[in-house]
């Protein structure tokens, strides 16, 4: 399997423009996979660059309804005429940050033919699947806090429940594929247990010191107990990231826009 970053909020690669957002090429079973698709058009501009053909793509996924995403999408339709995009059903719901400013997907896309809407679960055949926990109860905090949503004319926490996740099964490991991670790192760790885990821990903006200090002390120490590679990515954030390799160091590596990496 490989991995090749399109969109991300950080570049070392020269000619390959970064931006708060994620998109990744996934090569993996003789299947092209674009997950996620970053705020807008970038994603295919950085593809011309890195050689990763976007009308390839065999399926598309959006891990959730921010624009961060899944704001690319009319792009990758205008791009490639064939590929379904596998979005869950709440994705397009109204999505807002704490000062409420909108920061959720287009709806005026939402009609379109070559959407597949998901619940819960749903095997992609080959070893792939797509999946939520809904239904799992956590044991550690969400990652949610300050993201809100319109339910019914008012602003209420985000649940999050439009989020979802894929587990590609390959030459026997079990790769986890996150966007952001809103229900918690430490949560899907422990209800997925992976050998590889892709994805942003969404820690960005927590403070080195006082009680951030402490989760992120916490979040570091629990997730070296797995047996798990990580490469981290988008909003867990470039300071975040660098106090956790600290004490991660060989399980944690870091993502940015251009990269490959073989699994």
């Amino acid at each position: 399997m490989n991995i090749t970053v399109l969109a991300e909020n950080v570049s070392d690669t020269e000619g390959v423009e970064a931006q708060h957002g994620l998109s990744l090429y996934i090569e993996s079973g003789g299947k092209k996979i674009l997950f996620d698709m970053g705020q807008d058009g970038l994603f295919a501009k950085n593809a011309q660059v890195l050689k990763k053909d976007i009308s390839a793509v065999d399926i598309a996924v959006i891990s959730h309804g921010h624009y961060d995403h899944g704001g690319g999408l009319e792009k990758f339709l205008e791009m490639n005429g064939e590929a379904p995009v596998y979005i869950n059903r709440r994705a397009f719901e109204p999505h807002y940050n704490g000062t409420e400013k909108y920061i959720g997907l287009d709806d005026s896309l939402s009609k379109s033919d070559r959407l597949v809407f998901t619940d819960d679960s749903l095997s992609l055949g080959e070893g792939m699947e797509l999946f939520t926990c809904n239904e799992n109860p956590g044991k550690y905090p969400s990652e949610g806090k300050g993201l809100n949503m319109l339910c019914e004319g008012e602003f209420v926490p985000d649940d999050f429940r439009h989020e979802q996740y894929m587990l590609i099964r390959e030459n026997g490991k079990r790769i986890l594929i996150s966007g952001c991670s809103h229900k918690g790192i430490l949560n899907i760790m422990d209800w997925v247990k992976p050998d590889v885990l892709i994805g942003g821990f969404h820690l960005r903006g927590l403070e080195l010191s006082g009680e951030d200090r402490l989760r992120l002390d916490n979040t570091a120490d629990i997730l070296a107990r797995y047996n798990t590679k990580y490469y981290t990515c988008h909003c867990t954030g470039c300071e975040q990231y660098e106090y956790l390799k600290e004490r991660m160091g060989e399980k944690l590596s870091y993502l940015s826009c251009g990269k490959t990496i073989e699994i």
